[in-house]
């Protein structure tokens, strides 16, 4: 079977210049490999950053949200002026109307994984005249184990040592640190409406994250509410869990219905918009970097397009030719641009950072070295076909006389 011509003559090309074909594949080397690499970063410490927030807070929350004072007179006709004096947020009570009925409804939901109601304080922990500010997380903790998995954080202590027992709490390590103390010890808690009690200290956790261990403590549902002088049906947060946290937003959409209080998803109160500019960021230059050196490459092999066509050879033809040997140097690249990727991924992998971190978040992750493969190959057909279709709609006898 005769080999095609326009595959004898791209192939000549990348064999018998092969400084021209390392430099073009080097390039693509280097992007798709950054690429992937930098990707594959920005891919772990988003799941790194993720496993952070998942900690103790929910996929999706309901709370009421603050309110603007309305006008003191409605203006119904839509003529005249309304007054209103001042327009600021109200000092409303952040309490959720029969949590219990919205509780279970929401429990029922068929996307539901788990729900829990909660109670949140501020509250200053004291020890003689030290005081530490944070908050103070009113839970069933039997609920909030359930869904957080908080006695994996534990140092000391027991979670089940809260069970009804309203006068225990559970602090972080950074709390107990600064004020020096250990398990059993007693902690003087004051919240912001000016209660005060003296709390046995059941347990001690670390999750690793200082904003977490130096500020927040748990303590029982009641005693929350009686920190803000509330009563036994006061609940300010209520927290939902989902099968897939990526597709809150729908679930968001479906909660909504069930109540007029805010409906907010974890990823509205974490927006994460720098990474994905990152991300392009990255795409935009390996791909502007792989096109301007092939796009080079082409550019100068302009004699040789003059003769193809000064033989015979069609414009298309002559396209057809160069695409080809951009796609072979495209693939050369690509495969090595891969291993080396996959290289700088295994040494980072092994870097051990210590604390909560532990090795360095970074991972093998197919769908990106898919989407790596995807660019290289993309990229090159492209930087092959645009300079080969200018140059080939060039007249030879112009390129002969130059």
């Amino acid at each position: 079977m005769v080999k095609d011509v326009n595959i004898e003559i791209a192939l000549t090309h990348v064999i018998t210049r092969k400084k021209q074909t390392i430099v073009a594949a080097l390039g693509v080397t280097i992007g798709v490999g950054i690429y992937l690499f930098m990707n594959s970063l920005g891919s772990g410490f988003t799941s790194f950053s993720r496993n952070e927030i998942f900690k103790n807070n929910a996929h999706i929350k309901i709370y009421k949200d603050d309110e603007l004072s309305v006008p003191i007179t409605k203006n119904t006709t839509n003529t005249g002026i309304t007054l209103i004096v001042n327009p600021q947020i109200t000092t409303l009570s952040k309490k959720i109307i029969n949590p219990e009925a919205l509780l279970q409804q929401v429990k029922k939901q068929p996307y539901v994984t788990n729900a829990l109601a909660q109670v949140n304080f501020d509250a200053f922990y004291n020890k003689g005249k030290a005081q530490i500010k944070g908050t103070g997380n009113g839970v069933v903790i039997a609920d909030y184990n359930a869904m957080f998995n908080l006695g994996k954080y534990m140092v000391a202590g027991s979670i089940n040592s809260l069970n009804g027992n309203n006068n225990g709490i559970i602090i972080g390590s950074g709390i107990a640190k600064k004020l020096c103390l250990g398990l059993n010890n007693s902690i003087t808690v004051s919240s912001s409406f000016n209660v005060i009690k003296v709390m046995k200290i059941v347990g001690i956790f670390t999750t690793g994250n200082s904003m977490n261990d130096q500020q927040k403590s748990y303590v029982n549902i009641a005693t929350a509410q009686q920190f803000l002088k509330e009563g036994p049906s006061y609940v300010s947060t209520i927290f939902i869990n989902t099968p897939n946290p990526d597709n809150t937003e729908s679930y968001v959409k479906k909660l909504q219905r069930l109540t007029h209080y805010t409906v907010e998803d974890w990823k509205t109160t974490n927006a994460d918009v720098l990474m994905g500019a990152i991300s392009f960021s990255i795409l935009f230059v390996a791909a502007f970097g792989i096109y301007n050196i092939l796009s080079a490459t082409i550019t100068q092999k302009i004699n040789d397009i003059a003769i193809l066509k000064a033989t015979g050879f069609s414009s298309g033809d002559v396209v057809r030719v160069f695409v080809l040997e951009a796609l072979i140097m495209g693939c050369i690249g690509t495969f090595f641009g891969l291993i080396l990727g996959a290289i700088l991924i295994a040494i980072m992998s092994k870097i051990y950072m210590g604390g909560p971190v532990g090795y360095f978040p970074i991972s093998f992750e197919l769908n990106l070295f898919a989407y790596s493969l995807m660019l290289g190959i993309f990229i090159t057909v492209c930087a092959g076909y645009f300079p080969a279709r200018r140059a080939a709609r060039i007249d030879p006898v112009e390129i002969f006389r130059k």
